[in-house]
């Protein structure tokens, strides 16, 4: 009887652990909030590789949730000073050198940003993985030696997104971002981003390199270093301004 009573209590306590547990959605939503506040203020720097040249550059940028970001560009010195403005689906870029502010036109939006391996669409159709997407865990793998969860994402049928599907891997121990793949609508594989480099950054633990990599392009990656972020800082209103960009 005793035994009965042990093996009843250890499936109902399996029952309320697992009732307890995150879901994908919850999971999947953390690894993508580490980067996100209210607002954010940082400086990166971005090295393009190509199998010809090697480029690099050294940005700020502010951030007003999904809707608003100002790029500026603050080296090399000949560039120094050209913006990048986002205001909800909407770019505009503005040349020092030149003096001149040009609105993108949809046919330049699937164009390099930079040079770079992200396209102009890619900074304005920023998406909420766990709003766009029905998330699905698949198994436990190793990245970079850690335990990471595997995740599918499959866009909702009235999203307005590009993959065809997104396989995410996130760290178990600490529900960090390791690693993605996406997939065009032909089933494709496209891009590769792996997370590295943690550290600490005002008092948030996140990977402070993303290597994107064209899997269209031998030779083709983009890292993206964080140097440093704030969030949830006061950004004033006329930083996302025409005349500030325009300064």
């Amino acid at each position: 009887m005793k035994k009965i009573f042990f093996i009843a209590l250890a499936f109902l306590y399996s029952i309320a652990i697992e009732a307890l547990a995150e879901t994908p959605r919850e999971i999947v939503n953390k690894a993508e909030n580490i980067y996100k506040g209210e607002t954010s203020v940082g400086t990166f720097k971005m090295i393009i590789v190509t199998p010809d040249y090697t480029r690099k550059l050294r940005m700020k940028a502010w951030n007003d949730g999904h809707e608003k970001a100002l790029i500026k560009t603050l080296a090399p010195k000949k560039e120094r000073g050209n913006k990048l403005l986002k205001i909800g689906n909407e770019l505009w870029n503005y040349l020092k050198n030149t003096e001149t502010t040009m609105k993108l036109p949809s046919s330049m939006m699937l164009q390099s940003w930079n040079g770079s391996d992200l396209t102009y669409d890619d900074l304005v159709r920023e998406s909420d993985m766990a709003e766009d997407y029905e998330i699905s865990k698949l198994k436990e793998e190793k990245i970079a030696g850690e335990t990471c969860w595997k995740f599918k994402l499959k866009p909702k049928p009235d999203a307005a997104v590009v993959w065809s599907k997104i396989y995410y891997w996130v760290r178990k121990k600490d529900n960090l971002p390791a690693y993605m793949q996406f997939f065009n609508e032909r089933g494709e594989k496209v891009r590769t981003i792996k997370f590295t480099d943690i550290k600490m950054m005002d008092g948030r633990k996140l990977p402070t390199v993303w290597t994107v990599i064209d899997d269209t392009k031998e030779g083709n990656h983009t890292k993206f270093i964080y140097e440093e972020v704030d969030f949830n800082v006061d950004i004033p209103d006329r930083i996302f301004s025409f005349r500030q960009l325009e300064r």
